[in-house]
């Protein structure tokens, strides 16, 4: 075991990133908890289709590994990739439901959109993007990220709920999942004071040994054969893609997952120290991931796999390496034969009809997202052609409860402050291209 923890060490450059490979395994299963509701929420969205729920079960898990694996050995970041949410909504909802469009065309767009970003990745395009990016709008993006997870850790956790009239309001917290999701919290928080290692594994674990006797997790079993794949393997329709038509929706996928990963990128680099002089190392490797990922989950029967801002667990958890993302790569192929045991973790507490909250996994997005926020140090509050675009960033994330589309409002904002302000120069010509773009979306689709 020795020998393997050198070998390991060697690869992955372990101790010269400060870390150790205890560590990496943690921070790796850390996020895999985190992200796991990704294996049953994917197959539940992408089945109102007409897609068979086991075969995009596996499918998701298979692209979400490749991903992963690809991060942790080529470009050697603890970034995980699965299919990403909202997107997958605009797949099904959109794309099929209300334009009519067959899945199985839609996934063809989707393998068109992966093999755009493979091209966009290889030229650098998508390197040039990330480092032409300024400091403040990076910590914006940061900050954004780290608020947008904390909502999602509200809406999961049941402290916060929709209100046709407020659009959220405050959730019921004498409910059991609400109650659990705040203890959880300060179990967590309490345990980072104090500088207990793995606290938030332990705090998970904790959670979920509590949560099986109040009846917020079910035991289902251990092990279960994988779904079988073949209902969408292969079944992608690239020429019916290559319409003029569906090549717009192509455009789609391929434009919210440049930005959806450029954000996590940055956010999460940002969070553990990755960036030097503001650029990310290896950025051209920890760029294809996804772009591959994307194009086999096509072919594999699942819809656009991104970067996951869920990472920021297993690196708030300490995970500095490669390491942690094959870690969560080869618990999502785990996931298949385990699908019961991942499923009581990950898979949620049903409320009510159509209402599934995670109190086991809501505590520690909560945690993270404080983290986070804490980047806000790094803006200058006092130049407000630097702070507002920032400010609409990281406001924007949570409130349009999208990376992309919170990017968007400062990216936008940001050359046209600068212009106003007699400052054309200091603009990237890069980030004029970008704001041109995001108006065309917007404009356009």
């Amino acid at each position: 075991m020795a020998g393997l923890g050198q070998r390991l060490d060697r690869y992955f450059r372990i101790a010269e990133n400060q870390s150790d490979v205890a560590t990496e395994i943690r921070a790796g299963l850390v996020t895999f908890l985190t992200a796991s509701y990704i294996i049953f929420v994917q197959p539940a969205v992408m089945s109102q289709a007409g897609m068979d729920f086991g075969a995009v079960m596996t499918a998701t898990c298979l692209s979400a590994a490749l991903g992963c694996l690809i991060m942790g050995l080529w470009a050697n970041y603890p970034i995980a990739l699965a299919p990403g949410m909202g997107i997958n909504f605009y797949f099904t909802f959109t794309v099929v439901i209300g334009q009519g469009i067959h899945w199985r065309v839609a996934l063809g767009a989707v393998f068109i959109s992966g093999i755009l970003l493979i091209l966009l990745t290889v030229f650098k395009f998508r390197e040039v993007i990330i480092n032409s990016i300024p400091d403040y709008l990076k910590s914006g993006i940061a900050v954004g990220i780290g608020l947008f997870i904390t909502f999602i850790g509200f809406v999961q956790g049941g402290i916060v709920t929709d209100n046709p009239g407020t659009l959220v309001q405050l959730g019921n917290l004498r409910s059991l999942p609400a109650l659990f999701t705040l203890s959880g919290v300060v179990l967590i928080a309490a345990m980072l004071h104090g500088k207990v290692k793995g606290a938030i594994l332990i705090g998970m674990l904790v959670l979920g040994a509590l949560g099986v006797p109040l009846g917020l997790v079910q035991y289902k079993g251990v092990l279960a054969a994988p779904p079988d794949i073949r209902p969408t393997l292969w079944q992608l329709d690239v020429a019916g893609a290559l319409d003029l038509g569906i090549l717009t929706i192509a455009a789609v996928f391929l434009f919210v997952d440049l930005f959806d990963t450029a954000g996590t990128l940055v956010g999460v680099g940002q969070q553990g120290g990755f960036l030097r002089d503001g650029k990310l190392p290896r950025a051209t490797r920890a760029l294809m991931p996804d772009a591959v990922a994307t194009a086999a989950g096509a072919l594999a029967g699942t819809s656009t796999v991104t970067c996951y801002i869920e990472s920021a667990a297993g690196v708030a958890e300490g995970g500095r390496t490669g390491l942690a993302a094959v870690v969560t790569g080869l618990l999502f192929i785990l996931a298949l034969l385990f699908s019961p045991l991942a499923e009581m973790i990950g898979g949620g507490y049903e409320v009510r009809q159509g209402v599934v909250l995670y109190p086991i996994t809501a505590p520690v997005l909560i945690i993270v997202g404080s983290l986070m926020v804490s980047n806000i140090v790094n803006i200058d509050w006092r130049r407000w052609d630097e702070s507002l675009p920032s400010f609409l960033i990281l406001i924007g994330m949570p409130l349009t409860y999208s990376i992309a589309d919170g990017m968007a409002l400062g990216f936008i904002s940001y050359p046209a402050i600068k212009v106003l302000c007699g400052k054309p120069k200091d603009v990237h010509w890069c980030l004029y291209l970008i704001a041109a773009l995001f108006i065309l979306r917007y404009f356009t689709y």
